[in-house]
């Protein structure tokens, strides 16, 4: 009996593995998890019904192909597609497919259609471009299937629509751009910078840009000003200046002064002096001299300017100081300049102060050439390409000094000169270099970029007792000047060696836009009462104090400076030039002091 029971068990086990085998063959054969997989995985597949009819990879004899051949293209296919697209000008061929009449398109992850590519146009340099996700490509491949099962007719259109809907898209075509970004420069206008050059307020500076609408028409005159003149010549409300929208022009018109407005020593005022008419409007070009009255002369400098082109703040503010011991008057002797970009240069600019002594011909002289020669030797695209390769532009620099004070011929006035020249390499990386003679100094945020050529200066004292004729102790001028190193001053260069024209040149420095970098440029004046320390600390007490206020706030620190010189009581002409390279600060070109 035991073996027979033991014998049924033994078949009863054969029967049921029998039949699981039977049955896991049927599974395999089904195939039942495709159902529950287009279930749990919408993402990755379309429902019946989404398309009509796949497409699939064909050519002129494709018809037979089974609905499984869809699947014999991987994502890798597709993707190199895609990056063809970005690494060429042009596409391989994008063809119509052909459709089997199978009702259902699964696609499960790792399944691709792939499209090959027909000949496009090439896309334009600079198009902005748009990719569209996967699951949208598709969504509109759906939308075209439709349309041209309900017409005929538009089958041999699908391939012009592929080719506009399923490639990147192009959203800014070059030439809208091109017009955009002139439009946008004609709307910005240049900068119109005003220097009162002779007169009671000689020294003042003031500038405005078309787009200031607040602050236009800009008014000169004695009273209640834009341009406070404080000569008695000149009327309550003298002239103003207006920004000419059709004509992109600054316009000055005479608002029926006194005693007359000139232009280039040409009358502009109504024809009927005694009417106090206005008179018409004139146009403004840069290097115009105005007259108002007989002793106020402004001159005019007009200069392009648009955020585009100018990637960082710039503020300049000067006072001469007028009454110091003894209510003695002084004379302004400093002049503030800057060029960006340099003409025909767009990727350098110079910025710069000079501080005569003796008056002021010398310093409006270097001030003139210095860029003029900067910009002469970076024409040459060998040098150009050499400072920006090298990241150092010192031989330009000391090739410009050199070649400035050779063409100088201020025999007995000489100045200070300080030059920062900034450049934009390829990949919009700032530097910037320095080089000086004299005692006017420029720092960016803790690092000095110029070295103090006073006679009492340790390092100048250096190279004096080097010549050979050693000064005597406590001894800090020369010929009764206590600098060393200045342009111009030539008699007293004949007359004593020792002076140099030769430059201090800096290491060129790169400027993180992101970490609050900024340069500032100042004559003695400001450093007679104020160290590079505490100057650190007044920009930053600037800037914190301006932030919210909007406007240009590189104008609002470079007079925030120039007035805590003033409580500092400084016995000296003193000009400021801030540079604010932080990215978050918008440019303006208003200059106020």
């Amino acid at each position: 009996m035991a073996m027979i029971l033991q014998g049924s068990i033994v078949g009863v086990l054969l029967l049921l593995l029998m039949l699981l085998l039977i049955l896991l063959l049927i599974l395999l054969a089904c195939k039942p998890w495709r159902f529950f997989s287009s279930l749990s995985s919408p993402s990755r597949a379309l429902k019946v019904g989404d398309l009509e009819r796949p497409l699939v990879l064909d050519d002129a004899n494709a018809h037979g192909q089974s609905n499984e051949s869809t699947r014999s293209n991987d994502l890798e296919g597709a993707c190199g597609q895609n990056e063809g697209l970005l690494h060429s000008p042009r596409m391989h061929d994008l063809v119509y497919k052909q459709r089997l009449p199978s009702a259902s398109l699964q696609l499960n992850e790792g399944d691709s259609v792939v499209l090959n590519s027909d000949t496009i146009e090439d896309l334009s340099v600079g198009q902005t471009l748009r990719f569209l996700s996967l699951t949208e490509r598709l969504a509109e491949v759906q939308t075209h299937v439709i349309q041209e099962d309900q017409n005929p007719n538009l089958k041999s259109d699908l391939k012009n629509v592929l080719l506009q809907d399923l490639v990147p898209k192009a959203i800014a075509d070059q030439s809208n751009f091109c017009l955009s970004l002139m439009g946008k420069r004609a709307l910005l206008g240049s900068c119109l910078s005003l220097e009162v050059i002779s007169g009671p307020s000689c020294g003042l500076r003031c500038s405005v840009q078309p787009t200031s609408a607040s602050r236009l028409p800009l008014t000169i005159g004695r009273v209640s000003s834009d341009l406070l003149l404080k000569d008695s010549e000149v009327s309550g409300k003298h002239a103003m200046i207006n920004w000419n929208a059709d004509k992109n022009k600054w316009e000055l018109v005479d608002m029926g002064s006194l005693n007359g407005t000139f232009l280039n020593s040409q009358p502009i005022s109504h024809p009927d002096s005694g009417s106090r008419h206005r008179g018409d409007p004139v146009e403004l070009s840069s290097g115009d001299i105005i007259t108002l009255g007989t002793t106020s002369n402004v001159h005019v400098h007009v200069t392009s300017k648009s955020e585009s082109q100018t990637p960082f703040g710039i503020g300049i503010a000067s006072d001469p100081m007028a009454f110091r011991r003894g209510g003695k008057k002084l004379a302004m002797e400093d002049v503030c300049y800057y060029q960006w970009p340099l003409p025909g240069i767009p990727q350098f600019g110079v910025f710069g102060i000079c501080d005569g002594h003796g008056g002021v011909a010398a310093a409006k002289s270097a001030s003139k050439m210095l860029p003029e020669k900067v910009a002469s030797i970076l024409s040459d695209s060998l040098i150009r390409e050499r400072v920006l390769s090298q990241c150092d532009a010192s031989d330009v620099l000391r090739v410009a000094f050199d070649q400035t004070e050779a063409n100088m011929n201020n025999y007995y006035e000489g100045c200070a000169a300080t030059v920062l020249l900034v450049w934009v390499d390829s990949n919009e990386n700032l530097f910037a270099q320095c080089a000086n003679v004299g005692d006017s100094a420029c720092f960016m945020k803790y690092i000095k970029m110029t070295e103090d050529h006073r006679v009492s200066s340790y390092s100048e004292r250096l190279r004096l007792n080097e010549t050979g004729v050693p000064l005597r102790d406590g001894e800090t001028r020369l010929y009764g000047l206590n600098l060393a190193r200045m342009l111009g001053d030539k008699f007293l260069k004949q007359q004593e060696p020792r002076f140099s024209s030769e430059p201090y040149i800096s290491e060129a420095i790169h400027i993180n836009q992101e970490s609050g970098a900024f340069a500032l440029l100042a004559s003695d004046g400001f450093w007679d009462v104020i160290s590079l320390k505490k100057a650190a600390q007044l920009v930053t007490q600037a800037k914190e104090r301006y932030f919210e206020g909007g406007g240009n706030i590189s104008e609002k620190v470079a007079n925030f400076l120039l007035s805590e010189a003033k409580t500092l009581r400084t016995k000296d002409n003193t000009s400021i030039l801030f540079l604010e390279f932080d990215r978050k600060f918008r440019i303006s070109c208003k200059v106020d002091s």
